[in-house]
């Protein structure tokens, strides 16, 4: 191989590359459309949501940051669970997290189509065809369909090209809502849209806030903080940076969206604000709301970031998606071919194509934002929950590992977090709970397949180990089911009632699960994959 192709090979993601992956998984199309659907939920409420997702999020990413540092690989969030509770837990987990990235492709494609389907000028009047009310129209879906192939080929041709692209889009997409917020405060800014009152401010009682955090892209923007974690192996230093990235990403972006919140509450008109938060509909937010305001120089803007944002999410999960599913032949569940990465990029391929294909469908099947914005958040919630038990049990089972994060009072960060996303899964609302059950468990019977191959070995103990986490999911779905009316519920077990329920069993579950954990037959993987950081050299 020629010292070109050698030099290409090496090239990795710097901690500014790490961080601006981050912001450009997080930044999307979540900003786009969160604020008005949040406000519609909550009112002026929704700044709390924003917050209290911020927080939630924070705490979910304390645990990973642990583990993801302790095995820097690519895709690495579907390997955790294989290392403590073994292949069926593992594979479960890695399929979640694979969907749940996977589906933030045809999101972010169908961001941008719906935005520009709104566009105001006489020459793009053809626009206008490309959304069938709120749905894509055929032409549409050729439009999203179109994104997905440049997501691909971008990733298919290297890392390092990815990074170029992303860099710049991912300094757009700071620089553009900042803006924004500067000039609608400019133009109109009233304190008395956050109400006067605690029931103006919450005109919809509290539980409309945790409504607002999983129906509204508030959970689906702040979790993308995993696509940096699933790179490992691509960064720099992996062992500090992956910290430092998904830290200052996070930060960064919280601020953003809860100042995006509070800006767009505050410039709407008397007008619109008088007939209700229930009333607003906007098709396009941002661009709608600084055209009332005759900021035409701003909606121009927007309408052109709105296609360039989603763009950057969307290439993102691109790469995260396919080091996700590239890593699952690791496991030994899925075919090989889809792990190949011989060629001088260094690029799942196979991986990349099979996402595309699957995107498509995806595409056909749902095809609106909010539809696929709470199934991802569910799919995403879902692949999290095993974190915090695997942290919880590698501190039991590997107190010896090499941790260059170690987080003080995981003994309470870990539970606290597998509480918090139970919760979090249930307020996405019946029957979405279940729907992405069902999607979860559609990938057994791949699972089923090549552990027939293997001979079935171990298998009581792999269910033993897993059964902590099917009984969760069962759990969900009926406390989801019977719940608060607020939640899609019958009413059985009322708000907050239900939410004593949930922390009170997920406590259980989860010293269950990691009492049950073991040292699995990809332990010495693991202590292979953690015996090869370098604390020195990581902190030079």
């Amino acid at each position: 191989m020629s010292e070109e192709l050698e030099s290409e090979k090496k090239k990795k993601l710097s901690l500014f590359s790490t961080v601006m992956f981050g912001l450009s998984a997080i930044i999307g199309s979540g900003w786009m459309f969160g604020s008005s659907q949040a406000a519609k939920i909550a009112g002026p409420a929704a700044i709390l949501a924003w917050i209290i997702g911020a927080i939630l999020v924070f705490i979910i990413a304390i645990v990973y940051v642990e583990i993801g540092t302790m095995f820097p690989e690519d895709g690495a969030m579907s390997r955790f669970s294989m290392y403590t509770h073994g292949s069926l837990l593992g594979h479960i987990a890695s399929w979640a997290n694979w969907l749940s990235l996977l589906a933030i492709m045809p999101i972010e494609a169908v961001a941008s189509v719906q935005y520009m389907s709104s566009w105001p000028w006489s020459w793009a009047k053809w626009t206008g065809a490309l959304m069938h009310g709120d749905q894509l129209s055929l032409k549409g879906l050729v439009a999203a369909t179109i994104m997905l192939v440049i997501f691909m080929l971008i990733n298919y041709w290297s890392v390092s090209l990815m990074a170029k692209f992303n860099n710049a889009i991912s300094i757009f997409k700071i620089f553009v809502p900042i803006v924004t917020m500067i000039a609608l405060v400019s133009a109109h800014f009233s304190v008395s849209n956050l109400g006067s009152n605690f029931h103006e401010f919450m005109p919809n009682g509290t539980s409309s806030v945790f409504l607002a955090i999983s129906s509204a892209g508030i959970i689906f923007s702040y979790v993308a903080f995993q696509t940096v974690i699933n790179l490992g192996n691509d960064i720099k230093k992996p062992a500090v940076n992956i910290r430092r990235g998904i830290v200052i990403s996070l930060l960064i972006s919280a601020i953003i969206y809860i100042s995006l919140q509070f800006v767009f509450i505050g410039s709407l008109p008397s007008s619109i604000v008088s007939k209700g938060w229930g009333s607003l509909d906007f098709n396009s937010p941002y661009s709608d709301l600084a055209i009332l305001l005759n900021i035409y120089w701003l909606s121009t803007l927007i309408y052109f970031t709105a296609f360039i944002s989603p763009f950057g999410s969307g290439m993102a999960f691109s790469a995260s998606a396919g080091k996700s599913l590239a890593s699952m032949p690791k496991n030994h569940h899925m075919p090989k071919i889809l792990g190949k990465t011989d060629n001088k990029y260094d690029s799942p391929r196979m991986a990349l194509i099979l996402n595309f294909v699957v995107s498509f469908i995806m595409i056909l099947l749902f095809k609106n934002w909010t539809m696929l914005s709470r199934v991802v958040s569910a799919t995403m919630l879902i692949s999290l929950l095993t974190g915090p038990v695997v942290a919880g049990s590698l501190r039991k089972i590997a107190p010896d590992f090499k941790r260059p994060t170690k987080i003080k009072g995981m003994k309470i960060f870990a539970p606290l977090a597998f509480d918090l996303i139970s919760l979090a899964i249930y307020w996405t609302m019946f029957p979405t709970t279940i729907e992405v059950i069902a999607i979860v468990i559609l990938g057994l019977p791949v699972y089923v397949i090549f552990e027939r191959r293997r001979g079935f070995r171990n298998m009581k103990q792999k269910f033993n180990a897993s059964l902590w986490m099917i009984f969760q999911l069962i759990f969900l779905s009926c406390i989801s089911w019977i719940g608060g009316t607020d939640f899609g519920g019958l009413g059985l077990i009322r708000y907050p009632v239900d939410f004593v329920v949930i922390l009170v069993v997920s406590t259980f579950v989860y010293y269950w699960a990691v009492k049950v954990s073991y040292r699995s037959n990809y332990f010495e993987s693991a202590k292979e994959l953690n015996a090869t950081i370098n604390m020195e050299k990581e902190y030079e």
